[in-house]
């Protein structure tokens, strides 16, 4: 056998890449599909067509690479992660839309919650900080506002789970319900440090325990691809969610190592070893992985709009035609002509966490032209991870030597320029950027023995190029300064006390 199929569900497309034992991509396939928009900040996904495009690129993906199942070791499955989806036992259909992870109609439920003093246990047993951006409170909302939903789940007969859970059920033909516990610590209701879902978050948040899928780890099989499907009987054997498999793809297996993805959002993690590390700057303390019984940690911030803000340039004001066309428009101007842009469209993440905050562009003038506003764009992804590691660093006290990237705008050298810039330390971009699938890739194939050890992938792991501090010190404090004082304005915008 010759290869790991890698399925990678994200926000925005369904993709399964073909690895060989190289650590190589093979071939790859890929499917957008629908992003639902039903009111402000509301963000949801047909569960359904999830299912359709991803089953469709894992065999498109085969025929690609001229391969057949047999050619195939194991399956991994790696996912956006606090998008939340309820199904029926029996019928196999979702009671509702997906909630996506981006979707902000909980916040109220979750003020709620901070007011009525839950936050601190909540916070001291998840790792997380309680807000709309996780599964927990999505679930609530499903069995509070979907007819009949609250009674049939206290009988048993819902499901819930996050994408992968989703996609295993399908796969398996709605034999196995299970996560592993890299995604299950990202609901709020999960204890990671007795790694279970947790009796009194539960109680707290109204989900029957029934609905919840069993939590295994990151590197097992947990089933057999059902017949029909075009995969034969392959063993599904590694998860995690999207990135925490960066991490791991990104071969950041020692305390301190960190790596940032850069996709529809933006997603910083360090990792911190076999003891969680609670956050003082807000962020998240999250599982990294379980393999082997060994279980490690990782802090983490989360910026919600990184790469998603090119997609708004492209279809929301329609002044570039393709994604990939930013760099060429955004690098024809020296710099931003002093627009800043502030894309808090969903609310703004890690270490703000203020789900009021809206997008606002601010210093525009009479000689601003498309191309400062697409400068602006790029650079807003980069101060925002810059504010991350900030976080970050304060939390570990571990000093950074390098920045791992990855993710689609990690393409983008003149985003990872002005990176380095901002950080003032090189911004490492590897040969193999598609390393969320890889790191489920990994973790599948360490199950099955394709790889024998994890020290054994960390040889394939290698540099494509490193990115070096150019800008000096004084002039990226002066403009993180004024950065700083443009998110200030954004904040609170949509509050409680506007109509």
């Amino acid at each position: 056998m010759q290869y790991i199929l890698a399925l990678d569900q994200g926000t925005t497309s369904s993709r399964a890449i073909l690895f060989d034992a190289s650590g190589a991509i093979a071939a790859v396939a890929q499917r957008e599909f629908e992003q639902i928009f039903p009111q402000p900040g509301w963000v949801e996904h047909d569960p359904d067509q999830i299912w359709a495009t991803q089953s469709a690129v894992a065999i498109e993906v085969l025929g690609r690479a001229g391969a057949e199942a047999k050619d195939v070791a194991a399956i991994g499955i790696t996912n956006q992660r606090e998008t939340a989806i309820v199904w029926d036992r029996e019928t196999g259909r979702p009671v509702c839309n997906a909630i996506v992870w981006q979707d902000r109609r909980t916040a109220e439920f979750c003020d709620r919650l901070k007011a009525d003093g839950h936050a601190p246990m909540i916070t001291e047993r998840t790792g997380l900080v309680v807000d709309a951006y996780f599964s927990g409170s999505k679930v609530a909302w499903i069995l509070d506002n979907v007819p009949g939903a609250r009674t049939r789940a206290e009988q048993g007969h819902l499901a819930f789970g996050t994408v992968d859970s989703w996609l295993i059920w399908k796969l398996t033909g709605g034999k196995v319900h299970v996560t592993d516990v890299s995604n299950a610590s990202r609901t709020m209701l999960f204890n990671i440090h007795e790694l279970a879902w947790d009796d009194d978050l539960l109680r707290l948040l109204g989900v029957p325990r029934s609905m919840l899928p069993e939590v295994r780890s990151s590197s097992e099989v947990y089933g057999r691809v059902t017949a029909g499907l075009g995969l034969a009987d392959l063993p599904i054997a590694g998860v995690a969610g999207d990135q925490q498999s960066a991490l791991f793809g990104q071969m950041c297996v020692s305390p301190g190592l960190a790596k940032s993805t850069y996709g529809t959002g933006c997603f910083l993690l360090q990792n911190t070893g076999s003891v969680p590390v609670p956050s003082t700057n807000q962020l998240v303390t999250t599982v990294a992985w379980q393999i082997n019984g060994r279980t490690e940690y990782a802090l983490e911030g989360s910026v919600f709009i990184g790469g998603a803000v090119v997609q708004w340039l492209r279809d929301g004001l329609g002044i570039i035609q393709r994604s990939s066309d930013v760099e060429a428009l955004a690098t024809s101007v020296p710099d931003s002509g002093g627009v800043y842009l502030v894309p808090a469209f969903a609310g703004l993440g890690a270490p703000h966490w203020d789900p009021y905050a809206r997008g606002m562009m601010i210093g525009i003038t009479r000689g601003t032209t498309s191309a400062h506003i697409a400068r602006a764009a790029v650079e807003s992804i980069a101060y925002q991870v810059g504010d991350l590691l900030d976080a970050v660093q304060g939390d570990s006290g571990m000093p950074l030597a390098e920045l791992r990237v990855d993710g689609g705008a990690s393409r983008n050298d003149l985003l990872m320029q002005f990176q380095a810039d901002l950080l003032g330390v090189p911004v490492v971009r590897p040969a193999v950027t598609e390393t969320t699938a890889l790191g489920a890739a990994y973790l599948a194939g360490l199950a099955v023995g394709f790889w024998p050890s994890a020290a054994a992938i960390a040889g394939q792991w290698q540099v494509e190029r490193r990115f070096e501090p150019a800008m000096p010190q004084s002039q990226a404090a002066s403009l993180r300064a004024r950065w700083r004082e443009a998110v200030g304005r954004a904040r609170g915008w949509a509050g409680n006390d506007r109509a």
